[in-house]
This record gives C-alpha cells, sequence and structure tokens, in this order.
C-alpha cells in the first residue's frame, strides 16, 4: 500500500487528523504525521508515528488573532519552530505517495511547495462566516492546481461556492472530528434537567474560562439546586489533576470533594455542586439538555449531536468574544451568548438567565429541537464522515 503523511496546524486539526490517519492505517497504508502547531498527542493517541520533535507554545497557535499573540509567539520561538518545522517537510517529502492536508493556508502551501500529490481537508474554512470565503493568498492557487488530487469541506455551503470558485469539484463528505461523540453513545446517570459545562482544554486559558464559568453558576437561582432539579457536570481534561484543580478554586471559594452519590468528585460552594468528568467528554454532550461552551471544536460537536450551546466568551487567546462571534455565523442560530463585556457581573448575570431559558426551551420548544437537528447535519454533517474521507483518499493513491 502506500505511504501517506498528515500535515495539520492546531489542536483541532490535530483531531481531525488523527481520526483521518488511523481511518488510512487500517486501510493497509503507511502513515506519518507532521503537526505544525503543538505537540501532537491526538497522533500519539492514534499510535500514529510523528516526523521530529514536536512543541508547544502557550498561544495554541492562535497568536494570529491578536498583537499580543503574535509577539508572544515571536519571543517563545513559535515562528522560527514552524519554519524549522517546513523546511523539515521540504526535505522529507519526496518519501511520500500523497501528503494529506488537515488545515488552512499555512500548510496547503507547504504540501503544494514539497512537490507532491496533495488531498486537502479544509476545516478551518467555512463559507458561512461570510456567505462567499475569501481564501487568503496563495490558498486559491494552490488548491486549483493539479497537484491537490481532492479537496474536502467541512459543510456544504463552503462545497458549494468552492466548486464555483475553485472551478473544481470540491466534496462534503462529513467532518471526522464529529465520528468519536457520534459512536460513544454512554451517557450519565439520568437526571432531571443537566447542564454541561465545557472550558476548552488548553492551559492556562482552562483555568481563566473555568473561573468565568463558575462565577455565572453562582448567579443561577438556589432553587435549581433543591430537590436535584438540576445537574451540573464539567467536562475536565486529564492535565488538571486533582490537586491542581483544588488549589486552583480554594481561592474563589469553592471545594472540591466526593460527590454523596458516590459517582466521583464534585465542586462544591454553598448551594452550588459541579460533578467534575473527566474521561467522560462523550457523555456529558450525549446527556446534557444544554451545553456551556468556552470551546472550539467541544462547541462543533455539541451542534453535531443537535444540542443547544450557550457561549461564555473569555479573554482568551481563543475564546474571546470576537472568536465566540465567529463562532455563532459558522455554527449557526442555535448557538447564542449574552450581550456584554466578557467577564463582567452584569454579562455573567445575563448568561445565566440566558442559561435557564435555553434549558427551558430545550425541553418545551419544538422549533428549537427541530432547528438544532436541521442545523447538525447541514453545518457538521451525518455519522462516518471520517470513513468516508478516508476511502476517498485511499482512492487516488490506488
Amino acid at each position: 500500500m502506500s505511504r501517506l503523511l498528515l500535515l495539520s496546524n492546531g489542536h483541532g486539526e490535530d483531531l481531525s487528523g488523527s481520526l483521518l490517519a488511523k481511518a488510512l492505517a487500517n486501510r493497509g497504508h503507511t502513515v506519518e504525521a507532521l503537526p505544525l502547531v503543538g505537540r501532537g498527542q491526538p497522533y500519539r493517541d492514534a499510535g500514529i508515528a510523528l516526523i521530529g520533535g514536536t512543541q508547544e507554545f502557550s498561544t495554541g497557535g492562535l497568536g494570529y488573532t491578536s498583537l499580543r499573540g503574535r509577539l508572544t509567539e515571536v519571543i517563545q520561538g513559535q515562528v522560527v519552530y514552524l519554519l524549522r518545522r517546513l523546511m523539515r517537510l521540504l526535505r522529507i517529502g519526496h518519501r511520500y505517495d500523497l501528503v494529506v492536508v488537515v488545515g488552512d493556508v499555512i500548510p496547503v502551501m507547504a504540501a503544494w511547495l514539497c512537490r507532491r500529490p496533495v488531498a486537502t481537508y479544509l476545516v478551518a474554512y467555512s463559507s458561512h462566516y461570510e456567505g462567499r470565503l475569501r481564501l487568503p493568498w496563495p490558498c486559491a492557487s494552490c488548491l486549483k492546481s493539479r497537484r491537490f488530487r481532492a479537496v474536502f469541506s467541512r459543510d456544504q455551503c463552503t462545497a458549494d461556492d468552492l466548486s464555483d470558485q475553485l472551478r473544481r469539484v470540491v466534496h462534503f463528505l462529513g467532518n471526522p472530528f464529529m465520528d468519536p461523540v457520534l459512536a460513544d453513545t454512554r451517557r450519565l446517570p439520568a437526571a432531571r434537567q443537566r447542564i454541561g459545562l465545557l472550558p476548552g482544554s488548553r492551559r492556562p486559558e482552562l483555568e481563566q474560562n473555568l473561573h468565568l464559568l463558575l462565577q455565572m453558576i453562582e448567579h443561577l437561582p438556589k432553587e435549581l439546586f433543591r430537590g436535584e432539579a438540576l445537574e451540573l457536570d464539567l467536562a475536565l481534561v486529564a492535565t488538571l489533576d486533582d490537586p491542581s484543580l483544588l488549589a486552583l478554586v480554594q481561592p474563589w471559594g469553592w471545594d472540591l470533594s466526593d460527590a454523596v452519590d458516590g459517582s466521583g468528585l464534585q465542586l462544591q460552594r454553598g448551594h452550588c455542586s459541579i460533578h467534575v468528568r473527566r474521561g467522560r467528554f462523550a457523555a456529558v454532550l450525549h446527556s446534557s439538555d444544554l451545553l456551556v461552551c468556552m470551546a472550539g471544536t467541544a462547541a462543533e460537536q455539541a451542534v453535531g449531536l443537535a444540542r443547544p450551546v450557550l457561549q461564555l466568551a473569555g479573554q482568551g487567546p481563543q475564546f474571546t468574544a470576537g472568536f465566540a462571534e465567529a463562532q455563532r455565523r459558522l455554527l449557526g442560530p442555535t448557538v447564542f451568548c449574552a450581550p456584554g463585556e466578557p467577564g463582567k457581573t452584569a454579562t455573567l448575570e445575563a448568561s445565566a438567565r440566558l442559561a435557564i431559558d435555553l434549558l427551558e426551551r430545550s425541553r418545551l420548544d419544538q422549533d428549537l429541537q427541530r432547528q438544532c437537528q436541521q442545523q447538525a447535519l447541514q453545518r457538521l454533517g451525518s455519522a462516518g464522515g471520517g470513513a468516508r474521507m478516508a476511502q476517498a483518499i485511499s482512492d487516488l493513491v490506488q
């Protein structure tokens, strides 16, 4: 079989790339990965070999969102690191029968320069942002090249738009990052009503986001916590372990203790209690009536499961007010956000009121339920996107 190289440039892109890589490896191909940003942990978890040593930076590859972020990347050496990764690609590209790009203009341009056949999944771009996608230079020219054997989009709107712009067929086959949560249907114990809390996975932004989420929870009506009327579940990554979590929340007046029902640990402050769920991300998504999100891919997965999403904008580097607004355009009308400046008391109070309203609507509003189902298919696609894309890529090298 063929030798393939996965080229990706972001944490969410690495997740999709690792799922594609695993599906391609299962079809008998030799697959390696060259992540341009971060440590490429999803590839390691999938058993995919990485090219060279990897390094993580505090901006998580999102320094382009602000001047401060750009300066931070320069100071930390991320720009030099990226250039070294690209030079390595140019040296080793000839070894591969096909380069599979997952990302945006940087890996697209890099793949074009290495002069090998390319298939690209443009997970970072969508025509939903502006109605007509303005690809940055020289992305469109690269995608029109004969070296690019196939182009896949993240939604049908983008596929239709780019097919017209590029004068070639652009395919929408679904999104690989939806497959794990669609396949894992395990649920949490039944609850009358449940809100899932998604603070993201990048540190130190994770800690900042968690602080804002806890402040918002404190503004929920006390009666919701009586008689188990509402359960709150925090989907937390393993990198924030119990001692670190306790040290983090204690100055904010919260404690970490065993849950009364024996289901694990819970955060507690006064009348508020929140179950801590590590390794149960998919279960939190499937079991929740509403997701409060401060994350990128996690919010997309929530929408893909036909759940309403409430955003709580933070200070970044990722989940800023600007990022949240762009995410609403990407994911559609079932993603909500209270007005106001991020982190202000009035904004947190408004977010809590909106959470209660959406929680009630998720149960009783059939129009909202129907809209969630429609947006899930239009924006993210049906299950099996990764397998369909891997088969289409495999067909290119057979």
